[in-house]
């Protein structure tokens, strides 16, 4: 009986380390995920219009490497939305500590979206504006605020931040959002749905929650979801996607500005 289980754990163990391949070499490449967090800075950078200067209804969608260790593996993501005139921007994303002993973990703040995460640049994922927006973040809002899971975090597989994001976005197919591979727990649906549309509205995705799944999307492309960790390809857009590293691949822009009129 032994002997007929060991090829199986050499198989599990070589894909184990196919996982972890992609989240060392950021560990130990380029990564601040041996940064201090209590002294990282937290800055904007540039990447968020002046609301003085735009006037114009916009939403942004950014991620920026988690803290510490998690890093290495994937991002935390927020949403930002800016109604039109209006004096400033408000973020509204869910932060883990905050959901300890049944806190609210939804946070919602203004000022600038575009701030580092505790040292780690953001980057921009999404971006929407136009005469029609102003509906759109009236959505936006509204699951924000209906978000089932303000009491209960879990880092890996989810509900996350991640999950937070994905489950926004499902209100917005106008963001046509693609969360990156490294967006652990995007694909959290919850403990009884096994099936769903794609954060990008393009497709449909099914997962057993977020630990195994499969996307097959016109924006997403097609992702392989293996205890929590993301292969894919893009074909559209001629890259793939690697646990803990993201996209590889054609250098276009992911990032649309769409104007809704």
């Amino acid at each position: 009986m032994i002997s007929a289980l060991a090829p199986v754990a050499r198989w599990l163990l070589l894909a184990l380390a196919v996982l972890l391949v992609g989240p060392a070499l950021v560990y130990f490449g380029t990564h601040s995920a041996r940064a201090d967090w209590r002294t990282a800075s937290r800055e904007p950078v540039g990447l968020a219009p002046d609301p003085a200067e735009a006037r114009r209804a916009m939403v942004q969608v950014y991620g920026a490497r988690a803290v510490s260790w998690r890093g290495a593996f994937g991002v935390h993501t927020w949403i930002s939305v800016k109604p039109t005139d209006a004096p400033e921007w408000t973020t509204y994303q869910i932060i883990g500590w905050r959901a300890r002993y049944g806190g609210d973990a939804l946070v919602v703040t203004q000022g600038a979206p575009d701030r580092r995460w505790f040292g780690a640049e953001p980057e921009l994922y999404a971006q929407l504006e136009g005469e029609g927006v102003d509906a759109v973040i009236a959505r936006i809002v509204a699951a924000a605020e209906a978000y089932p899971w303000r009491t209960t975090y879990t880092l890996w597989p989810g509900p996350n931040s991640n999950t937070f994001t994905a489950m926004v976005a499902r209100a917005a197919p106008e963001l046509r959002l693609d969360l990156p591979s490294t967006a652990i727990g995007k694909d959290f649906l919850g403990p009884t749905t096994f099936a769903a549309a794609t954060p990008s509205g393009t497709g449909f995705q099914l997962s057993l929650w977020g630990l195994v799944g499969v996307t097959l999307a016109r924006q997403e492309g097609l992702e392989i979801n293996l205890a929590g960790l993301t292969f894919g390809i893009d074909p559209f857009g001629l890259a793939v996607k690697a646990p803990g590293i993201g996209r590889i691949g054609a250098t276009e822009n992911p990032v649309r500005e769409i104007a809704v009129d």
